[in-house]
């Protein structure tokens, strides 16, 4: 098991906004990603949750964008998860850029385990949550 994913990114061109930094929509796609590849280096793939019949739908999204992030900016982005509550789960996120090793931004993410046949939130099974270490901080 992997408490905590470290998952890497270059700032793209096409992730320049009017402000000339990391585009906010771009945070919220590195994040989904690092939860992605965390769940996979844990043993759940997409294609494990389809077969279970459940999956995550994200319920409410949180950055706090500290220092900004340019283009060329080698980043990672570290995960964990944070808690289990019955039918959710928060997820953790820390953006570190590798030049410096400025934390840029902080996030989090609460997910809600759905049941894909009656679109409901459904109780998360030990199967998963056994499957993951929660860390309470980095």
């Amino acid at each position: 098991m992997i408490p905590i994913y470290e998952h890497k990114v270059i700032v793209l061109p096409s992730d320049i906004d009017e402000n000339r930094h990391a585009n906010n929509l771009c945070y919220l796609r590195w994040m989904n990603e690092a939860a992605i590849r965390h769940s996979d280096a844990n043993g759940w793939s997409a294609q494990r949750y389809l077969e279970l019949g459940s999956n995550w739908f994200a319920r409410r999204h949180t950055i706090e964008y500290l220092i900004p992030a340019f283009e060329g900016d080698e980043l990672t982005v570290k995960t964990w998860i944070s808690d289990w509550r019955n039918i959710r789960s928060t997820r953790k996120y820390c953006f570190l850029r590798a030049s410096d090793h400025q934390t840029i931004a902080e996030a989090e993410t609460l997910w809600v385990f759905v049941n894909l046949a009656t679109g409901k939130p459904t109780r998360i099974p030990s199967i998963v949550t056994d499957s993951f270490v929660l860390c309470s901080t980095l």
